[in-house]
């Protein structure tokens, strides 16, 4: 599938040129019988708050560990996404293995995105608890996992995204420019 270059709108853009990756885990997606909601929601987020050009390279792969664990480690090594960011496959159900296969590939877990995810989403659906979200790095990519729903995507990645560009910053990858109306991204002032 060919990547989407999201650079129209951006001649003036401040910033540095980002890969990015999207994933939607989804066996019913994948096989073409409903079109994935979760990764056009995730794309029209990244469209409204990223000011920097970014190419995003799209993935819609089924519900199989291995096959999730090949797609991350093909975005983060072999495209080279600064960020690879996953929606489905994060609940209780056997077929859910987004947070395994995650793990799996990341070198460091970074603890704090679960947790905030699950808190954020807390105040909207009781429910949440039994989101098994994770976040972590494979080498200088930063992936994390979304909830499946558009909704719910919203409202998880306008606070978490928050933290991510600053992320980046740290790993030693591109210097992504947010506006700020949309996301007021976080960095040190002497950022």
């Amino acid at each position: 599938m060919q990547p989407i270059t999201t650079l129209e709108g951006k001649e003036n853009h401040m910033g540095e040129l980002a890969n990015i990756g999207i994933v939607t885990i989804s066996d019913r997606a994948s096989s073409g019988q409903y079109e994935d909601q979760g990764g056009p929601a995730i794309l029209g987020f990244f469209e409204e708050a990223i000011q920097s050009p970014v190419i995003v390279h799209y993935r819609c792969v089924s519900d199989e560990q291995k096959i999730i664990e090949a797609t991350l480690k093909e975005l983060a090594d072999n495209v080279g996404c600064c960020v690879v960011v996953t929606t489905g496959g994060t609940g209780p159900t056997k077929r859910d293995v987004t947070p395994e296969a995650t793990a799996a590939v990341c070198d460091r877990i970074l603890d704090g995105f679960g947790e905030q995810m699950r808190a954020i989403s807390l105040a909207f659906v009781p429910t949440a608890i039994l989101s098994r979200q994770i976040g972590g790095t494979r080498g200088n990519c930063l992936i994390f996992n979304l909830p499946g729903r558009p909704k719910a995507i919203r409202e998880t990645i306008d606070e978490i995204w928050k933290a991510v560009p600053y992320c980046i910053d740290l790993m030693q990858g591109p210097f992504i420019e947010m506006n700020l109306e949309v996301c007021n991204a976080f960095r040190p002032k002497s950022k």
